[in-house]
């Protein structure tokens, strides 16, 4: 359960619908790995069972559900279904499972991760789908932890495929999501009427500045001092850090509208979001893997001293003056929801990293094959609801598509022409490789489909061969 309080329970907010009585997946994996860090083995193996029976049959999580597995909201968010690959992984690794037990309910996660992905699906918070720095590290990183499994569960072919797949989303991280000298919260691809992604805008309904970025830290994909990285997280101190008495917060995002109305009166559909002690936590988790154990360990104390007097851990707290008559105290707990479990998840996962001086849950898989081996994508992927606008020379072109077809090509304006049977991947999509990576910069490789039924494509797509995207 996200908590069992309800959020300024002394007004009516049960009319917002806000369920934090309910299974939210995110909470519930970030509950298992904190038992993990305790050692507590069965707690986290009763957390990855409630899992895997309430996986829906595509393969991704409801965004909430009641005990008995029933969805809630109809909302759809990506790492909601990554997440759980990466508990577990993080259980066989800890040897709390076996790679062939868990195959099943991982392999259709990928499958879905392959088939939506990459970046966010419509939820109830987001108006527009698009990239997150945050929701891309969890993808990529499920995707290389669900090959693992693969590779142990005695399936080498899908094993590679998902790691083609991870190293193509990892080469395009910067160009989705880094914009204006930092990573943004979420960016949306601006496209044409055939859906050919040309550029990355920041809609009015996105979010540049966000914690979100330290993501791509906390699950290996960037080291903690590469330049992106600290020219974000000197946007994120000037945009989203507040100081109260007693220590430092950070916001979820400029003009987040949940929290308090700036003269204290409870949130009722509108108002101001405040700090996020679980966002302290995620930011000493930076820390630590900065190397700087010091900071980490203050900002531990920090949410501790933001706790109430029996040492719950808030969703937020107040970040304003005193406002006595309303109960609201610098730096101590607002009216949202307390305690909040994935909070209280968070500062056993930082206390464990500390003693540890590693980030506890970082997934190995990213920091070897990208941060130690540098890791760089043989292919290009180009799929009818994920176009390229151009294929980066020296890369093979992998067309994917949802349904078996042979693809007719040609390298010379049609004038010859091949053609390739596109395989089953067995994760929910088809593909073929074209050998485009001796191809010459100006080039225009040419593609069409005939379907395994017998229709054709009616139109061909062409993609110039640039140096660089």
């Amino acid at each position: 359960m996200a908590s069992l309080a309800v959020p300024w329970g002394e007004t009516e907010q049960q009319i917002l619908d806000f369920r934090y009585q309910l299974a939210w997946t995110r909470d519930a994996v970030e509950t298992a790995s904190a038992f993990l860090a305790v050692g507590d083995r069965d707690s986290a193996n009763s957390a990855w069972e409630f899992l895997v029976r309430t996986q829906e049959k595509d393969g991704h999580w409801p965004q909430n559900m009641w005990v008995d597995g029933t969805p809630h909201w109809s909302g759809i968010q990506m790492d909601e279904t990554g997440l759980p690959v990466l508990l577990a992984d993080l259980l066989r690794r800890h040897h709390a499972v076996q790679p062939k037990e868990i195959w099943p309910t991982v392999r259709r996660a990928a499958a879905y991760l392959i088939q939506h992905g990459p970046g966010t699906e419509e939820d109830r918070w987001e108006d527009d789908g698009g990239y997150s720095p945050y929701t891309l590290a969890i993808e990529i990183a499920a995707l290389l932890a669900a090959a693992e499994i693969a590779g142990l569960a005695a399936e080498p072919e899908a094993a590679d495929y998902l790691r083609a797949v991870a190293d193509w989303w990892n080469d395009n991280v910067e160009r989705w999501t880094f914009i204006d000298d930092h990573y943004v919260r979420l960016s949306s691809p601006k496209r044409s009427r055939c859906g050919e992604i040309r550029q990355n805008i920041v809609s009015s309904k996105t979010h540049a500045h966000s914690p979100a970025a330290l993501g791509l830290v906390r699950f290996g994909f960037r080291d903690a001092d590469d330049p992106h990285m600290l020219s974000t997280v000197a946007d994120i101190d000037r945009q989203l850090k507040s100081e109260t008495a007693t220590g430092p917060v950070w916001h979820r995002y400029p003009e987040d509208h949940y929290g308090e109305h700036d003269d204290g009166r409870p949130f009722d559909g509108d108002g101001k979001g405040r700090g996020w002690p679980l966002l302290a936590g995620e930011r000493a988790h930076y820390e630590v893997a900065r190397g700087n154990v010091q900071e980490a360990a203050r900002l531990a104390r920090v949410i501790e001293q933001q706790t109430s007097a029996c040492g719950l851990i808030p969703e937020q707290v107040w970040d304003s003056s005193d406002l006595p008559y309303r109960g609201l105290f610098s730096g101590k707990p607002s009216g949202s929801a307390m305690p909040l479990v994935w909070a209280h998840a968070e500062y056993i996962k930082l206390r464990r990293s500390i003693a540890d001086r590693a980030v506890f849950d970082m997934p190995p898989q990213t920091v070897e094959r990208y941060r130690k081996n540098g890791t760089k994508s043989v292919y290009a992927l180009w799929r009818p609801d994920h176009k390229i606008p151009e294929l980066p020379r020296g890369k093979v072109l992998r067309i994917e598509a949802r349904r078996s077809a042979t693809v007719y090509w040609s390298f010379d304006d049609w004038q010859t022409v091949q053609s390739s049977a596109t395989k089953d991947s067995h994760l929910g999509a088809y593909y073929c490789d074209l050998p485009t990576q001796q191809l010459e910069a100006g080039t225009k490789v040419g593609f069409t489909f005939c379907w395994a039924e017998g229709s054709w494509e009616n139109r061909a797509y062409e993609l110039p061969i640039q140096e660089s995207l």
